[in-house]
């Protein structure tokens, strides 16, 4: 069963993901606790060694050999940036978001979020695209993410949600992940083997440290009511509504990718890299962004479910341009 889980998309990751939701649910009071010690308080930790880890990963000469396609990284960023919000945007117009306001403020979060950095590369090789223009934009996309989420957000976010002001926010988001991730490509020279060579054993400590602060948002949220007005119906409108988002992005990336003349390589980096969003940045900046951590696991529901259901699509689609080789 495992075996078939993982063909489709649903690793270890994602199922330990929707099992630390389920134990939350079952006990919220402990991971909600704050004490001398906490999940939370470590959690809190791990979030700037992973970026470290993050940046000691990264390869210098494969982002500059990947800097060179001005208008494949334009197509990119603007997706993930400007398309993606501006059609979460349109759809907000559109809906009596008053309901459920903090739902649609999470599906909101999710689409100013930056795109996704292993995955990514990992399903852009498979399919046989351009890995090191791969690298280039999930790279980028990560740390432009640091500006441009907050300055979305602060559309929507009031005075008394956030924890301070907008320079506030990108200042504590600069320290929790820039200067991590400069440190870390800074000790590349020296540390990147090490790195490589152990790159499983870091993806594992990236995952735990996820699942924990996943576990505590939704132990706050639940131990607070949080997810009392949200039905299973309602549940599986948002799951339709994230699928109908990725294959509109998908879709207009497609046209747009066809209508430049990009070659197989370059379109498959516009149409993965750039419809996918990150959870390990979902994680860290709803945290930052909101002052009131009850909020926050209802604030990362549209991204989670987004996360699990990009994996799947997009692997099936990767497997499937394998092939095609």
């Amino acid at each position: 069963m495992f075996a078939f889980l993982k063909r489709i998309g649903l690793d270890p990751f994602v199922l330990s993901l929707f099992a630390a939701i389920f134990l939350a649910w079952l006990a919220p009071s402990w991971g909600a606790a704050y004490e001398s010690w906490s999940p939370a308080e470590a959690a809190g930790w791990g979030v700037g060694v992973i970026f470290f880890f993050y940046g000691l990963k990264l390869n210098g000469g494969k982002l500059r050999s990947g800097l060179r396609n001005i208008r494949l990284h334009a197509l990119v960023q603007l997706t993930t940036f400007v398309l993606f919000p501006l059609l979460a945007l349109a759809v907000m117009a559109c809906a009596d978001i008053r309901a459920h306001e903090y739902l649609w403020l999470g599906i909101f979060f999710m689409a100013t979020l930056p795109s996704t950095v292993s995955s990514s590369v990992v399903m852009v090789s498979m399919a046989g695209g351009n890995v090191p223009a791969a690298i280039f934009n999930a790279s980028v996309s990560s740390l432009i993410g640091v500006f441009a989420t907050p300055l979305w957000m602060s559309l929507f976010l009031a005075a008394g949600q956030g924890t301070g002001s907008l320079g506030d926010v990108i200042l504590s988001l600069v320290f929790q992940v820039l200067v991590p991730v400069s440190a870390g490509m800074l000790l590349h020279r020296w540390w990147g083997g090490f790195a490589e060579r152990h790159r499983r054993w870091l993806d594992l400590f990236d995952q735990t440290v996820i699942i924990a602060i996943v576990y505590t948002s939704f132990c706050e949220s639940f131990e607070m009511h949080m997810f009392d007005t949200v039905s299973w119906p309602l549940l599986g409108a948002l799951t339709a509504g994230m699928a109908a988002l990725f294959f509109a992005v998908y879709g207009i990336v497609w046209l747009v990718g066809r209508r430049m003349g990009f070659d197989r390589g370059d379109r498959i980096v516009a149409l993965f890299c750039g419809s996918k969003k990150s959870l390990v940045h979902g994680t860290v900046m709803s945290r930052v962004l909101v002052a009131d951590h009850t909020l926050t696991g209802i604030l990362l529901l549209p991204i989670m479910i987004y996360h699990a259901m990009q994996l799947v699509v997009v692997g099936i689609i990767a497997r499937c341009m394998s092939a095609e080789k």
